[in-house]
């Protein structure tokens, strides 16, 4: 009999992503079925319109069903991709800051986890039954940075994780995370957007959405002003200029150990390459699914582990 299906989930404050697909977080609540049934959840007799735009901030993920909702999208989403049984058993492998590990751990597995109980909900007008069998839990960041082969002899690597709302910093010191240099800088996405859209505005008198600014860092040929263009660009470099100054006032040095620079943010490092000119090794991860595919890396490894007990 095969076991429960391994799905990792990232739960990011501006996008959920899998090791397959990535969604914004937005969420948005109907009392009466929308036009459309595209990215749509139907959920305890409610209706919910998924990834259009954001959440907004949530420090405490547990607060609120939002995030057990979007899980379930993110959970329909994959069995699609995979075109696997819409009823199935689950094995959830997700993460958190190691900030923040040890005091939220057992409320964020109890918030997915839901007793183990089977849940019927509908997306995108097919109907799921899942039931979450087990739920693994794993600091951000370091399953991803353990991918990366030509790392692991490394005495002291530093892990910086730049997601929407926080950059999730840590160091490993031969592959094992060292608690005492984790830092959690609110300097993530949102910030350098919403800090472009302010100069944007000062300057042109214009109100960008954030869409049309990820546009532009994105790099696609979005219909802009040259000189907006360039406005964005300067408040990049800004951006990437500050955030490294921060990684380094937190006592990681980012000249003298190779970094991993994973998350969302990641990409503008790639395209800003300057901005990483004279530090030691730098690794850009800009494969926004990397944490996911992490999370169920090291979930397997730990199921296979405990198989191999159990059959000696």
């Amino acid at each position: 009999m095969s076991g429960p299906i391994m799905i990792g989930v990232d739960h990011g404050y501006a996008a959920m992503k899998t090791t397959h697909c990535a969604f914004p977080t937005g969420l948005v609540e109907y009392e009466h079925e929308p036009y459309t049934q595209k990215d749509v959840l139907e959920y305890g007799g409610r209706f919910y319109v998924v990834g259009s735009g954001r959440q907004p901030l949530q420090k405490d993920k547990t607060r609120t069903e939002d995030y057990y909702l979007l899980t379930l999208a993110a959970i329909a989403r994959e069995l699609d991709h995979r075109s696997v049984e819409t009823t199935a058993d689950i094995h959830l492998a997700a993460g958190l800051p190691l900030t923040s590990f040890g005091r939220d751990k057992k409320s964020f597995r109890d918030y997915l986890y839901r007793e183990g109980r089977p849940v019927s909900f509908r997306y995108g007008g097919r109907g799921y039954t899942i039931t979450v069998r087990q739920v693994s839990l794993f600091p951000q960041g370091y399953a991803a940075a353990l991918t990366q082969t030509e790392l692991l002899d490394e005495p002291s690597v530093i892990v910086a994780d730049i997601g929407g709302w926080t950059v999730d910093l840590m160091r490993l010191d031969r592959r094992i995370p060292n608690a005492a240099t984790c830092r959690s800088l609110e300097l993530g996405m949102i910030r350098c957007v919403d800090e472009i859209g302010e100069q944007v505005r000062r300057l042109f008198a214009l109100s960008l959405t954030a869409p049309q600014i990820e546009s532009v860092l994105r790099g696609d040929a979005a219909s802009m002003d040259e000189r907006v263009r360039a406005v964005i660009h300067a408040q990049v470099d800004k951006y990437v200029r500050e955030l490294l100054s921060a990684i380094l006032e937190s006592g990681l040095d980012v000249r003298a150990m190779p970094t991993v620079f994973l998350g969302g943010g990641a990409a503008l490092l790639k395209r800003h390459s300057g901005a990483v000119e004279g530090l030691f090794r730098p690794f850009i991860l800009d494969d926004v699914c990397l944490n996911a595919r992490g999370y169920e890396r090291l979930a397997a490894q730990m199921s296979r582990g405990e198989r191999s007990g159990q059959d000696g």
